[in-house]
Parts: structure tokens; sequence; C-alpha cells
């Protein structure tokens, strides 16, 4: 099991509307048939501590079964329009990958 954690920070000049087509956006990553499931978050409301970083907007979640089908996402054209459409969007991307 492979766990893709992606993490957005969004330009602050967005508006709403625009901040809420990328979020749509990144839920049309759940149509990428190589993935077991797809999670869209923004920080929870939990209180401030040194280690929690509530600083990012969105937050993605990609389930895959291994790094084969993690690579098939990557190059599947609905996760390469995703980029296309709203790499300006964002600021910053992090992502950590576990299995």
């Amino acid at each position: 099991m492979l766990f893709h954690n992606v993490y957005f920070w969004l330009k602050p000049e967005l508006t709403p509307a625009r901040r809420v087509e990328f979020r749509r956006g990144v839920e049309t990553l759940t149509g990428i048939k190589s993935v077991m499931k797809v999670t869209v978050g923004a920080p929870a409301k939990t209180g401030p501590r040194p280690v929690i970083d509530h600083s990012y907007d969105v937050a993605l979640i990609v389930q895959c079964r291994d790094v084969a089908a993690h690579d098939a996402y990557q190059a599947d054209p609905i996760h390469l329009a995703f980029i296309a459409k709203f790499k300006s969007s964002w600021t910053r991307v992090q992502i950590y990958d576990s299995e």
C-alpha cells in the first residue's frame, strides 16, 4: 500500500470562486482508475501545537495498491490535466509518500 499525501498552499489573491474551482479540480482525481481511494480536505480545527502545520489550504491523500499504481496515477491524463489547469493557483506543493 502506498499513500501519496499532497499539500497545496494556494495563492492568497485567488477569489473564493477560484478556490472552489480548485477544490473541484482536485476532486476530479477520484476518476483515476489506478487509485484505490482519494480523500480531499482542509486543515482540521485542532488546537495549535508546535508539531502541527495548519498553514496549507488543501490536502489530497491518494491511496494506491503499490508503486506501479502510483506511477500510473502520475501519468494519467486526468492528473496531467489537473496540473496543467491549476498549477498557476498554488505557491507551494509539498508531497509525502509513504508505504
